[in-house]
């Protein structure tokens, strides 16, 4: 990343990319820092010379995130909220094919809890250097991955697919026929292979309508980014109507209770008593309490008791709302002190109004 975050930001304003999954980033710390553009990183490292994780968000996103959870210099994720719609980036880096055994168990045990630790109803969506050839075709492994790989399959790439099958994800690069060039992920060389991938649940790969590699950037040498189209299903909730009701409480007016009554009488030809069959008498009954009394609109009726709230709080509440999701992004003493100073206003202000509000009606 050093010296080259604004060159980033640039290629994913020119490509028109919302969400970058970074890898090796070499940031020691656990921040998030504008990159210029409107572009912001969050990011995770613990060692400037190896390593380090991140997600570059588009400026229009960086106030839905929800939560930060920064695992290990080779784990972190992100929960966004977009149009009610719950999405959850993690970002990965895979040792390398010479790296310990040990460690590699531990990178995929980390990954695991994370993944597990998603609710099954949220948005998935895996950006990372796996360093493992998935390879070409998929021949018993239909259910996670396309036959669209590149090469042959080596013990890392089975890791990919084991975790796969796991946790029910996709390997999204395999499913979108490419030429070679479009898919592979990685040159050096006379080496050229496919390490960087895209996963996510099986259930949501229908909301992916692309997926390829993007050829001409220079902004690593030796990887190439790989990027997908998404269109997340956001059902609309239905919003229920409310039934028209008879409006019985007029009765509790003398003049309106005696209409009711004498009109009540004509219906049942001047009697006073009500005829034996139940079901007769109560639609008598509410076909004139209709009539007489009228029934409502069915609209609901929305803001009664908060009829006091003005402009001045509801800029109180914005600001509270936005300190909040600063304090749960970066967690400093901080923003801790900005979001605690921003409720007592709302505080303040919500009582200022009410009192205005109160002492105009008397």
């Amino acid at each position: 990343m050093t010296g080259k975050s604004r060159e980033l930001a640039d290629m994913m304003e020119r490509r028109k990319v919302d969400v970058l999954c970074v890898q090796e980033t070499r940031w020691k710390g656990s921040k998030a820092r504008s990159i210029g553009g409107g572009y912001k990183l969050f990011y995770h490292g613990v060692d400037r010379k190896r390593n380090g994780v991140g997600v570059i968000l588009k400026g229009e996103f960086v106030n839905n995130v929800l939560e930060v959870k920064r695992v290990s210099d080779r784990v972190m994720s992100l929960k966004l909220e977009i149009e009610g719609v719950m999405v959850n980036v993690v970002s990965g880096y895979a040792p390398q094919v010479g790296c310990e055994l040990e460690e590699k168990e531990r990178f995929w045990s980390e990954f695991d809890e994370v993944i597990e630790s998603i609710p099954r109803g949220e948005r998935v969506v895996v950006g990372a250097d796996f360093n493992g050839h998935v390879g070409e075709g998929n021949r018993g492994d239909e259910e996670v991955m396309g036959r669209f790989g590149v090469k042959e399959r080596n013990l890392e790439g089975q890791m990919v697919v084991d975790f796969a099958k796991r946790m029910e994800m996709a390997v999204v690069n395999t499913y979108f026929q490419k030429r070679e060039e479009h898919r592979v992920t990685y040159k050096s060389g006379g080496r050229s292979t496919q390490v960087d991938y895209i996963l996510c649940r099986r259930g949501h790969l229908r909301e992916v309508s692309d997926c390829k590699v993007v050829v001409g950037e220079s902004v690593a040498r030796q990887h190439r980014m790989v990027v997908c189209k998404m269109t997340l299903e956001v059902r609309k909730k239905k919003r229920g109507k409310t039934e028209k009701k008879t409006k019985w409480w007029k009765l509790k007016n003398e003049e309106t209770c005696e209409e009711f009554r004498q009109k009540l009488r004509q219906v049942l030809g001047g009697q006073d008593e009500l005829p034996d069959d139940w079901e007769t008498t109560a639609e008598v009954i509410r076909e004139t309490g209709r009539k007489v009394l009228g029934v409502s609109s069915g609209k609901r009726k929305e803001g009664r008791d908060t009829w006091w709230w003005n402009e001045e709080v509801q800029d109180c509440v914005q600001r509270k709302r936005l300190a909040r999701r600063k304090w749960d992004v970066e967690r400093t003493e901080e923003s801790r002190q900005e979001y605690k100073e921003a409720q007592r206003r709302v505080k303040r202000e919500v009582a200022k109004a009410k009192q205005k509000a109160y002492a105009f009606c008397m």
